[in-house]
């Protein structure tokens, strides 16, 4: 039986759906019957359905592509996709290189280059306009998407963003691309998935810092079993 609502009638349709079916969030539409000055009126509300973003590991995603068929879309910067992706991915990325040239964006992207730019090798990027429509002209709503990005945060941003636009298939790999395993997906590019986010000065850094640890210890070792030699070799350093 219908439930009596003030003056009218309230029919519910939240019974329809559960959460067996797979939904996170849900929004039921109800019909109202209302009974103003002895005339019926009949108003109806929206139904909107909001689907569950499936967080996987790398394993669980290798499954998905295999078994469900899910396509790989990669929604990483050019830069980061070109040293390294999935073998047959989609890319359209959340954010592009902002070449923008009002002073505003000049200064930023400068500041930006002579810092996280230099020592990481981030491009300065805005967020691409396109992203969603980019998507709509290659998949329909009801199309199996696993998004991937380098730490998972942008593929969490796109996966909301296509739910907005009506996509109910969607999978994110957790933490991204930098915690895959080396061999879990056929790849493409110059290094491997987890270090495509690896670029700049910082790279360098831990390279000169591996070479500097390395004399170090070479010469802490000559020191404890040569110190007569080491001892003589100081004396000939030049004095101020």
């Amino acid at each position: 039986m219908p439930a009596q609502h003030g003056d009218g009638l309230l029919l519910p349709f939240n019974n329809l759906l559960s959460e067996e079916c797979g939904f996170s969030n849900l929004v039921v539409g109800i019909y109202r019957l209302r009974t103003p000055r002895g005339r019926q009126q009949l108003q109806k509300r929206n139904l909107f359905i909001k689907a569950e973003v499936n967080f996987v590991n790398s394993e669980e995603a290798k499954k998905l592509i295999a078994v469900e068929g899910y396509a790989v879309l990669d929604v990483r910067d050019r830069t980061q996709f070109e040293r390294a992706h999935i073998k047959d991915c989609y890319h359209v990325p959340l954010f592009i290189e902002n070449k923008d040239n009002d002073i505003g964006t000049i200064i930023k992207r400068t500041l930006h280059n002579n810092f996280s730019g230099l020592f990481y090798g981030l491009p300065f990027t805005k967020p691409n306009p396109d992203f969603v429509q980019s998507i709509r002209s290659q998949f329909s709503p009801d199309s199996k998407i696993l998004l991937v990005c380098q730490e998972g945060l942008r593929s969490t941003s796109a996966a909301n963003r296509l739910e907005q636009a009506g996509y109910q298939n969607i999978a994110c790999i957790t933490s991204g691309l930098q915690s895959v395993t080396p061999g879990t997906f056929d790849t493409v590019g110059s290094t491997e998935l987890q270090n495509a986010g690896k670029a700049g000065l910082v790279t360098i850094q831990g390279k000169i810092s591996a070479v500097l640890g390395t004399v170090l210890i070479c010469a802490y070792l000559f020191i404890t079993f040569f110190p007569d030699q080491a001892e003589k070799l100081l004396q000939l350093a030049p004095t101020s």
